[in-house]
């Protein structure tokens, strides 16, 4: 007898319906699994023969061919564990298949029945919501994660035993219920906060002009001045993710497997922080089916390299497209998929190698030709795309003994929703702009106009600092915001003479 179940595999963050084909015959018993299947999906033969006997269900004896569609695409992991299970069962007929044609089937099965937890369910809940697909049937740890997705019935178990019993008897059990608008709603960012902060006045108004804007950011100075203490904080002063916002996320979290534990929606923004030693792949993503990397981890949120010089050079430069066009491409032989990387970057870094270049106390030991080799990693193209470029200076002793006195982030978070809010009103015709730092050139030309004093001031500064034309652009998106914070409709020389002097440590040596 021939059962079909369906299921889904996940491609990027995509996800494509996959039709699981049971047939169950006369002949030599054994198990054939077709439809390129990987290694986990092999194994998933000896997985389903021993659960199915070990939870009281009789295995066929006969010749069982699983047929996995479309027969092209790459299918991976032990998703499939379950609609397989379920297939034989129905192809046995041990179970009713009636509601096979209108449930999608995922989750990984123990040999003891029970069902464990996968990966890659919101963006197939999500996938398969538009495909017309009535529920979900899925593990209990994934359920939640799952019921995200509005108009979907989805029921989550534990074992095995109650699938069968739920496919036989379906009146008897009820979908999960989850407001994910609601769960939202109750997140508290409860992370290090900016009053614990002493000092450095110039760099907290740097970070608030990053969260406003949504601008990439590099902080400067000796070893202890801060740079690390500043950058974690930015988190605590960016505006709460909204929920098409948090879908986005929580679906790249949720390919990625770091939803297992959490089982529900992202609700604060990322902060991922990858040590120096990080490769390329590992930053970008890749694999030999691709897999999100740390940016597109951070995507919505904020990627902090800390000692970014002592990246690779290499390894920085596969920053560079994802900073300017918000996505990253990873390309295979048989595939290529996207993975979108709208994060603001936050490094810092020391002045030089001894770390002490331009303090007024500690002497550099550096010679010129080491500070230039220091900074040689950093490449033109990279600072440009950094909008603010901070240098932070030792403390001052009266400020290290001193209690911390700075403004909380519950305050300056109000000041950056305003000034979003600001920038959302006048983005209301071209909806895919989130924040200034998003903005193009015929952009800038709409929304960032200079009188004249303003226009002979970053003349003045091109020309001085050698800046190109794309620092150029990100002084006026820094101006637009700094206008943005102070309530103002257009850009006054004093914006943009703020916006300027954070280009000052450029080409920096």
């Amino acid at each position: 007898m021939l059962a079909r179940v369906w299921s889904a595999s996940i491609v990027g963050i995509d996800a494509v319906k996959v039709g699981v084909e049971v047939d169950v015959s006369n002949g030599l018993p054994g198990i054939v699994v077709l439809g390129l299947p990987d290694a986990a999906v092999q194994e998933s033969r000896e997985r389903v023969k021993a659960t199915l006997k070990n939870t009281g269900y009789a295995f066929p004896m006969r010749r069982i061919v699983i047929n996995l569609t479309p027969a092209d695409l790459r299918k991976e992991g032990p998703s499939f564990d379950l609609p397989i299970s379920v297939g034989i069962l129905a192809a046995s007929e041990q179970v009713s298949a009636q509601l096979l044609g209108d449930y999608l089937f995922l989750g990984e099965v123990s040999l003891d029945g029970s069902l464990r937890s996968v990966a890659g369910v919101l963006p197939i809940a999500a996938a398969a919501q538009k495909l017309g697909i009535v529920g979900l049937v899925v593990p209990a740890d994934n359920a939640r994660e799952a019921a995200v997705v509005q108009g979907l019935e989805v029921y989550g178990f534990n074992n095995l035993a109650d699938v069968a019993d739920f496919l036989n008897q379906p009146e008897r059990y009820q979908p999960v219920q989850f407001d994910g608008r609601k769960e939202l709603t109750k997140s508290l960012f409860n992370g290090p906060d900016l009053k614990e902060v002493k000092g450095q006045a110039h760099a907290r108004r740097a970070l608030e002009i990053a969260a406003a804007g949504g601008h990439n950011l590099i902080f400067v100075g000796p070893p202890g001045s801060g740079k690390t203490m500043l950058a974690r904080r930015l988190p605590s002063i960016l505006p709460p993710l909204a929920f098409e916002e948090a879908l986005e996320v929580t679906q790249i979290h949720s390919v990625a497997g770091l939803l297992k534990d959490r089982g529900t929606l992202v609700s604060d923004r990322p902060f991922r922080s990858p040590h120096h030693s990080a490769s390329g792949p590992s930053l970008v993503g890749g694999g030999s089916f691709p897999r999100p990397g740390e940016i597109s981890l951070a995507h919505r949120g904020v990627l902090f390299l800390d000692e970014l010089t002592e990246f690779k050079r290499d390894v920085l430069e596969f920053l560079r497209q994802p900073l300017e066009d918000g996505y990253v491409t990873i390309s295979r032989t048989k595939q290529s998929v996207m993975f979108p990387a709208q994060f603001t970057l936050v490094a810092s870094t020391n002045p030089c190698p001894c770390g002490y270049f331009g303090d007024p106390i500690q002497p550099c030991t550096c010679t010129p030709a080491k500070r230039e080799q220091y900074w040689a990693k950093l490449s033109g193209p990279l600072m440009d795309r950094i909008d603010l470029q901070v240098a932070v200076n030792r403390l001052k002793p009266e400020e290290i003994t001193q209690q911390p006195k700075g403004e909380e982030s519950a305050s300056v978070r109000q000041r950056v929703q305003a000034a979003r809010e600001r920038s959302r009103f006048r983005f209301q015709s071209e909806p895919s702009l989130r924040c200034n730092a998003e903005m193009q050139s015929r952009h800038l030309q709409q929304w960032c106009q200079l009188d004249d004093a303003s226009r002979n001031l970053l003349e003045a500064a091109i020309r001085k600092l050698g800046l190109s034309a794309r620092a150029s652009d990100r002084i006026l998106k820094v101006a637009r915001t700094i206008a943005d914070l102070a309530g103002d409709e257009n850009l006054k020389p004093q914006h943009v003479a703020e916006a300027i002097q954070y280009r000052t440590i450029d080409r920096m040596q």
